[in-house]
């Protein structure tokens, strides 16, 4: 045995010892909603509150059975409707409106919105910028030295990364289970120049917390706090999983209370705009919902898109079906979370139960 683990930790493979930990002595499989405890943490701290402002109709109707029924299908913990900025319909099946639940990938548009941000101070040169002038390593490595923040935000960084979230030897497993971010992403390598095509990646949104982290000088998570989670009166404070090192999980991991994660994507809809307070600069936020040719228009940056629906909406996407899902047309923003496993998807990647839930609100809350 001794052998054995010995073994584990010279081939990088220690971090399954936490995963196990963290997963099989729980009764778990893989990583959950409410992990957020057994990991350390920052804290995003709130400032005053601003409470959502509830809607006449406020849980006047019943869930619809058809809604009700895929919602409690799939496992869902949460589910709030926003219509006109002010709460039309809230629903919990776990915990309350004050459990926090963990984001998992939505935290990688926040993180592109921290880049907004960071662009907008002048704290980073432009979109454009090298990820070598942050680490200089990279302008030696024949794909590295083409590396953009642009790259890394629309995932066409051409890392050698293999986003398997089964794989307990994946990079995936690695930095969410593993005490050090930097051996799990800064040293993965490319497979392919930088630019070439879209591959979503979870290596890429970590690569660029690292350039923000160093762009900024100053944890993430005090920066979200002051840029977004202060001004937005949420509720209560978020905790951002870190590494051993202090680094946040940039890839995901922002654990927060269904209201507060809302107010992200009524910010969006509201063109960045909060309370006459232009919190994200609109031409960026424009970039961040325009699909790409390479992302088959699916993906813009740390958002994912559906233009072919109907009814067009973008959205914030987490492992095991976490929403943030923002409806133009309707003024709607639609939070979903739970525990849905294996989701299917369309032809674009895209997980099929967003349309579904875009259908089914729209129909039965998108009028006064």
């Amino acid at each position: 045995m001794a052998s054995i683990i010995a073994l584990m930790y010279s081939f990088g493979y220690d971090y399954l010892f936490s995963g196990i930990a963290k997963t099989y002595f729980r009764g778990k499989t893989s990583a959950t909603i409410d992990d957020g405890s057994l990991f350390d943490n920052h804290i995003v701290k709130a400032g005053v509150a601003q409470p959502w402002e509830k809607d006449v109709q406020y849980n006047q109707k019943a869930l619809p059975e058809s809604l009700n029924k895929e919602l409690t299908r799939t496992h869902t913990a949460s589910f709030l409707v926003i219509r006109n900025g002010k709460m039309v319909q809230e629903n919990y099946w776990e915990g309350n409106a004050y459990t926090r639940t963990n984001s998992f990938s939505m935290a990688k548009g926040v993180t592109v919105m921290l880049l907004g941000k960071a662009l907008e101070e002048g704290r980073v040169q432009n979109i454009d910028q090298k990820f070598s002038d942050f680490f200089q390593n990279y302008a030696q490595i024949p794909f590295g030295k083409n590396l953009s923040l642009h790259h890394l935000a629309a995932m066409e960084a051409g890392l050698n990364w293999n986003e398997d979230y089964q794989n307990p030897f994946s990079p995936n497993a690695k930095a969410y289970y593993g005490n050090s971010l930097a051996k799990a992403a800064l040293l993965r390598g490319f497979k392919e120049e930088p630019g070439a095509r879209f591959e979503y990646q979870s290596g890429s949104t970590q690569l660029l917390g690292f350039a923000l982290r160093k762009a900024l000088d100053l944890p993430l998570s005090e920066y979200l706090s002051q840029k977004f989670w202060k001004p937005l009166g949420m509720e209560q404070n978020a905790l951002w999983t870190v590494d051993g090192n202090g680094m946040e999980k940039t890839f995901c991991c922002i654990h927060a209370e269904s209201r507060d994660f809302a107010k992200l994507g009524q910010l969006l809809l509201q063109n960045g705009v909060w309370k006459g307070q232009q919190l994200l600069n609109q031409e960026f936020l424009n970039t961040m919902i325009t699909g790409t040719q390479k992302s088959n228009k699916a993906y813009g940056m740390g958002l994912w898109i559906n233009e072919d629906h109907p009814v067009k909406h973008y959205y914030f996407w987490g492992l095991l079906g976490q929403y943030i899902i923002i409806i133009p047309e309707y003024n709607m923003v639609v939070v979903r979370t739970g525990s849905y496993e294996n989701q299917p998807k369309d032809a674009k990647g895209r997980p099929e139960q967003v349309a579904l839930l875009v259908d089914e609100t729209v129909k039965y809350f998108g009028k006064n």
